[in-house]
């Protein structure tokens, strides 16, 4: 483990290098450009404030704004979660040139495909905090908590995408597998809800470590409050533990990767 984080930054040139890459290649003759960085957030902001407003008829209560920015928080984080997971999911296959060819820390793929969705992430989040401030939601203290669930949520996408990515070289399969789970995840996961709107059952969806941090999210920027921090401290420990099992399956299997492409 701390060798492979060791070759990482010994090579974190390359590193800037082929995320950069990553980044041209994706925009290199599209139309609409950066803009896809704010058209996923607003389509599940639009798909979001429709299952809330079947909530709100249901429980035959109205519609608040606290919904609207609930739902506008949690749309960057969840869509650069899944950009990250399925670029990261295909990063080897899609560099097989490299990864057959030269010798360099395999690990660099999954962690530049990740990195390059960083950049979708910072535009979709200065316009989300444009959208909060002419809502006035305002500032608070807790804010201080976003570096930490941010953080976390990064982490947590490098650790799949490290996993899936060794994986998908093996078996192909999985990045169709990787595609219906991130199809169907969003139901699972409280983007469109809150999951207290589930009561006693609000435990089994936090147990995927996304929910908390999403939940964090939501709570510390809109309702002004302290994160929940027991399902926090979970959510960093399963972070850690899937990073640490990522990086060691990984570096186990990396010297098959080349006879595998």
């Amino acid at each position: 483990m701390r060798h492979s984080l060791r070759e990482i930054l010994d090579h974190r040139d390359l590193l800037y290098m082929i995320t950069w890459r990553e980044i041209k290649v994706k925009y290199k003759q599209s139309v609409m450009g950066m803009l896809w960085a704010v058209l996923m957030p607003l389509v599940i902001v639009c798909a979001g404030l429709v299952v809330r407003y079947a909530f709100a008829t249901a429980s035959g209560t109205p519609l608040a704004m606290s919904d609207f920015t609930s739902v506008t928080v949690k749309a960057a984080p969840w869509a650069f979660f899944v950009s990250a997971l399925r670029f990261g999911t295909n990063s080897l296959v899609t560099n097989a040139n490299l990864v057959t060819k030269i010798y360099l820390p395999r690990l660099i793929f999954p962690l530049a495909a990740v990195f390059s969705q960083l950049i979708d992430f910072l535009i979709a989040g200065v316009v989300i905090g444009v959208v909060l401030g002419v809502a006035r939601v305002g500032l608070s203290v807790y804010l201080l908590w976003l570096p930490v669930l941010l953080l976390s949520l990064i982490v947590l996408a490098m650790a799949l995408a490290i996993l899936f990515s060794a994986a998908s070289l093996f078996f192909r399969d999985v990045k169709y597998l990787v595609e219906v789970f991130l199809t169907f995840a969003i139901f699972f996961t409280p983007v469109f809800y809150d999951s207290a709107l589930f009561g006693r059952w609000a435990p089994v969806l936090l147990v995927n470590p996304v929910s908390p941090l999403l939940e964090g999210l939501s709570t510390t920027v809109i309702l002004h409050q302290g994160p929940p921090v027991l399902w926090i401290v979970y959510s960093l420990f399963m972070t850690a533990l899937l990073f640490t099992a990522s990086v060691l399956m990984f570096r186990k299997l990396e010297p098959f990767f080349a006879e595998s492409v």
